[in-house]
């Protein structure tokens, strides 16, 4: 089992994490006041019905009229029905505020961080805090403060109310509730601490599920689908081992709570007997005392409930206020504007100046890990192809994040149109630039939805033209609903994924357009149309590439060598293939990969 970092126990009711769940109940706590007179005023009412059920007896005692007492119990009844139906709409809606704020939140929070914030957490733990989390959120901070408040006030009313009718029965209760409430008191840490280790562990397993259920393809394969299920497993038993823990003490309190209870009713039935059978009570006031006793049940378990609510859910709380510790970017900017809207003209900024430069950048994935690039020096011309090969791990992919501000480097600076990055926000470079990533994801939508994600205005001919391009015509014809058909990783094959990413690329009309192994799951024919529109984007603007296949490599106008996260070489093909021996053993090998592939679709 891996090892818990979990709070200890002494920390279920601290002060700050008790501050975190009131941060989130705050904003509404005008609400949850009204609430609470709500639920006082019932509670009054629900104290006021044994003192009513004494006048009956008072009555039927003395041979008097009953119609008094009876009506005041039909109203109690009418009026209390009445208090709670309200009390229980309006913290019910503002517990599913609460949820909803918290989630906006988290979401806005997720998607505005930085890359590597995010991709140090594991995917699935980060969406258990948006769904199961808050759930155990909205409990706590909508019902419990309330909850906790009324209990409390219902249990000293019972006590107060209970004294007026006879001082010696109150002593023999209060004697009972002490032993319960210190009893109670003993356990609910240790119920906060097992539920908090509970979710931290159900945490971990939703970030193991999701990350198996996307390497499901390769986990079959593999064969080791009784392995992956054994390590999500260890955390679910995990989280179920504390869960039954948590069970137990609650248990534990609740069988401790209601036999102080049962306790106390039998002490007051022998006490109260005594007393009457003295003359000291009347039989009215007995009952009247013990109804409040058996009724003395509802506010102790309303407390127990309520502080049980309250250790889940400041337990949520915390974990939820921990992804504000995520760093965000700046997005000042202006996202879905058309990029080359604000392409500068070229007598401003003259014809000769790179549309993007790095001088000297060295950058890291962490403050202690090694350069992935180191002293890089590279401009990219406002119009042309520049392509970047180098083997495994030589810093490419690094290269583009860098352009992208996916990373931001930790020597030298980059500059896009003359100015330095520090500049613009992450929004206005990006506006600028256009990315097809390795991968090529296809975000949750339709076919629409994924074209139109980084320019929303464009149009139905403009659509077409670039699905033309990248010859997914056929393709959309084919389909029941065109560009409206819903997207789906497992749908789409790899190939086509590539083509729904570079006509969303070619939508932009970017100043700088950034390929990452674009075409790496094409077939020759369509590879060679997607060229096509490389060659003419690279007319009118810049396309940046890294380079997979030869021929991508062979119509490239400038070439970057790059190894061990520097460059060691630069120039064109013709050049490189008589200058760099590395160059050369790269050509090989795409050679060999082109024809292989070639052989395959033969």
């Amino acid at each position: 089992m891996a090892a818990d970092s979990t709070p200890p126990a002494r920390a279920a009711f601290d002060a700050p994490r008790l501050r975190i769940l009131w941060s989130f109940a705050r904003p509404h706590r005008r609400t949850l006041a009204v609430g609470l007179l709500l639920a006082l005023a019932g509670s009054a009412l629900g104290l006021a019905t044994p003192m009513i059920t004494k006048w009956v007896l008072d009555a039927l005692n003395d041979s008097a009229s009953l119609t008094g007492p009876v009506t005041a119990l039909f109203v109690l009844l009418v009026v209390g029905a009445a208090v709670s139906y309200r009390q229980w709409c309006m913290l019910g809606a503002v517990g599913e505020r609460v949820v909803l704020e918290a989630r906006e939140s988290m979401v806005r929070r997720f998607l505005r961080a930085t890359v590597p914030a995010l991709t140090r957490r594991p995917t699935g733990e980060l969406v258990t805090r948006v769904t199961s989390d808050t759930v155990l959120l909205r409990e706590a901070a909508a019902q419990s403060f309330v909850g906790l408040v009324n209990g409390a006030v219902m249990l000293v009313g019972s006590l107060v109310l209970m004294g007026v009718l006879d001082l010696v029965l109150l002593g023999t209760t209060m004697a009972a509730v002490a032993v319960t409430a210190a009893l109670f008191a003993l356990l609910m840490p240790g119920i906060g601490a097992a539920q908090q280790r509970s979710q931290e562990h159900i945490g971990r397993l939703g970030g193991l599920l999701e990350g198996t259920l996307r390497a499901i393809r390769t986990v079959k394969v593999s064969r080791a689908e009784e392995r992956a299920a054994e390590r999500i497993m260890a955390d679910a038993r995990s989280a179920a081992e504390y869960g039954i823990r948590a069970v137990r003490q609650e248990a534990l309190a609740w069988t401790v709570a209601g036999s102080g209870i049962q306790l106390a009713i039998i002490a007051i039935l022998g006490v109260g007997a005594w007393r009457v059978g003295e003359g000291r009570l009347e039989v009215s006031s007995l009952i009247a005392f013990l109804l409040y006793a058996f009724t003395l049940m509802e506010p102790v378990t309303t407390l127990s409930q309520n502080l049980t609510s309250l250790q889940a859910g400041m337990a949520a709380a915390e974990r939820i206020r921990q992804t504000a510790d995520l760093t965000a970017e700046d997005t000042t900017g202006e996202p879905g504007r058309d990029a080359s809207a604000r392409r500068p003209a070229d007598g401003d900024t003259g014809t000769q100046e790179p549309v993007l430069e790095l001088r000297g950048v060295s950058a890291a994935y962490g403050p202690d890990a090694a350069h992935a690039v180191t002293d890089v020096r590279l401009a990219i011309p406002r119009r042309g192809h520049t392509a970047i090969v180098g083997p495994s791990g030589a810093g490419k992919t690094t290269l583009f994040s860098l352009v992208l501000r996916f990373l931001e480097p930790v020597d030298g600076e980059l500059l896009l149109n003359g100015r330095p990055y520090r500049d613009y926000s992450h929004s206005e470079v990006r506006a600028r630039l256009a990315y097809v990533e390795q991968d090529t994801p296809v975000v949750p939508g339709t076919l629409r939805d994924n074209l139109l994600l980084a320019r929303p205005d464009a149009t139905e001919e403009e659509l077409r033209r670039v699905l033309c391009d990248v010859r997914l015509t056929e393709k959309v014809e084919a389909l029941d609903e065109g560009l409206d058909s819903p997207l789906s990783s497992a749908h789409v094959s790899g190939g086509e994924r590539q083509r729904i990413a570079l006509a969303r690329a070619l939508l932009r009309t970017p100043e700088v357009l950034l390929l990452d192994e674009a075409t790496a799951q094409l077939d020759g024919l369509t590879e060679a149309a997607v060229q096509d529109c490389i060659r003419s984007r690279a007319a009118t603007g810049a396309v940046v590439t890294v380079a997979h296949r030869l021929s991508t490599v062979v119509d490239a106008d400038l070439i970057v060598v790059m190894e061990a996260g520097r460059i060691r070489a630069r120039g064109t093909h013709g050049e490189l293939l008589e200058t760099d021996p590395l160059y050369r053993e790269l050509v090989a090998a795409l050679r060999l990969a082109t024809t292989a592939d070639s052989e395959a679709l033969t």
